[in-house]
């Protein structure tokens, strides 16, 4: 077993293949017949839309759930994972949508949590962290490896768990939906590492339903519709309407909007200032005027203040100086509930830790919204009732 102090070795994989994989849940039939490949040395994607069943197929893959019919081969030998466990001992990892980090443990903690350290009980994480800072540097991966997780943006975060998969030597990685909340910068930053990975003899499995993202970093695209294979192509043989069409099952066409004259100015920032999580100032005076009817993009390397503005505008965050004017009405310091009911709205960058509560249905998390409203809650004819 790979210890702190000694990192495992990539683990050397030509091959994996999936054979008429089928997998099926109750009044669903996930995977129906599936073949999949990837080889060492490439970037296969997996495309298709929400819920034709990428993910589902690579969780099988990675040990997270069992086929029920079909086989997983290795090099031409078939293997049955149990666990993730299993697979990470074969050389395959995976970086989920969702991340698999403890928010309270360091960068350096999360990536030696679950390895088994040279000294016995006591830990070597002074060798874990230099090594993560050789991962770090050698593949573009900027990351502190003293920070706090829940100090990171999501773009840092994905690349830890990058770095927990090189470091425990996957030959193979699984990326599912790897730029689902990040930046332009930050996907094209990403495209460099996944480059020099590859050029290492890594093999990738990159799950999408962005076509041009498919098209710019891959050299196999598999697609999968309604749970069964609907083609394979190589990336530089294929457009992006083919593509499409392969996705939907009919031709798609695109139909531009008309342009439209910005109106009024419906959210005016003026001198914002707040402190970022480090204790340090992270938004210095900014200035923002959004109008009605146009669409504003920020950029930026992770790091530079994106994270506390989105903060400070839906509440979350303490202004220090400045104002923010949302239709007219002054919203810098007041509440969530408030933000609300003047009309904005905000889709947090990690939603299904602010966002959402995934144990709860699409209805029980729409209604968290108006949970002490009158016409759902008894509470306020409680406070009413006379005591005895």
């Amino acid at each position: 077993m790979a210890t702190e102090s000694q990192p495992a070795a990539m683990k050397r994989i030509q091959r994996i293949q999936m054979c008429d994989i089928v997998k099926r849940f109750p009044g669903v039939l996930a995977n129906d017949k599936v073949c999949f490949d990837v080889n060492a040395g490439e970037v296969h994607a997996l495309l298709g839309e929400n819920g034709a069943g990428k993910s589902t197929l690579m969780r099988q893959l990675f040990g997270l759930y069992k086929p029920d019919e079909g086989e997983i081969l290795i090099d031409g030998k078939p293997v049955v994972f149990h666990s993730p466990a299993d697979a990470i001992r074969a050389g395959i990892g995976m970086i989920h949508q969702h991340f698999m980090l403890v928010p309270t443990l360091t960068v350096t903690e999360n990536v030696a949590l679950g390895l088994q350290s040279s000294r016995g009980p006591l830990l070597d994480l002074d060798k874990v962290e230099e090594r993560v800072r050789q991962l770090s540097e050698g593949y573009g991966l900027k990351v502190d490896p003293d920070a706090y997780i829940w100090q990171l943006s999501v773009g840092e975060q994905q690349r830890v768990e990058i770095l927990k998969a090189l470091y425990r030597g996957a030959g193979m990685i699984i990326l599912d939906e790897p730029t689902a909340v990040l930046t332009p910068q930050e996907v094209k930053d990403l495209f460099v590492t996944f480059k020099r990975m590859v050029a290492e003899g890594h093999g990738l499995v990159f799950i999408s339903h962005k076509l041009y993202e498919v098209l710019a970093i891959s050299n196999r695209i598999t697609v999968l519709r309604n749970g069964q294979y609907a083609g394979e192509c190589q990336t530089k043989d294929v457009t992006r309407d083919e593509l499409a069409t392969m996705m939907v099952g009919r031709e798609i066409k695109r139909v531009a909007p008309p342009p439209q004259a910005p109106g009024r100015p419906l959210l005016e920032i003026k001198g914002l200032h707040a402190m970022g999580d480090r204790g340090v100032e992270a938004l210095r005076g900014v200035d923002l005027e959004i109008r009605a009817g146009e669409i504003l993009g920020m950029a930026g390397v992770s790091g530079n203040g994106q994270r506390e503005l989105a903060g400070c505008l839906g509440g979350m965050r303490k202004v220090t100086a400045g104002t923010i004017v949302v239709d007219g009405k002054d919203l810098t310091h007041v509440s969530v509930q408030e933000r609300l009911k003047a009309g904005q709205a905000f889709i947090p960058e990690e939603r299904m830790r602010d966002g959402a509560i995934k144990d709860f249905s699409v209805q029980e998390n729409l209604f968290l919204l108006d949970h002490a409203s009158p016409k759902f809650s008894i509470s306020s004819a409680w406070r009413s009732t006379p005591t005895r």
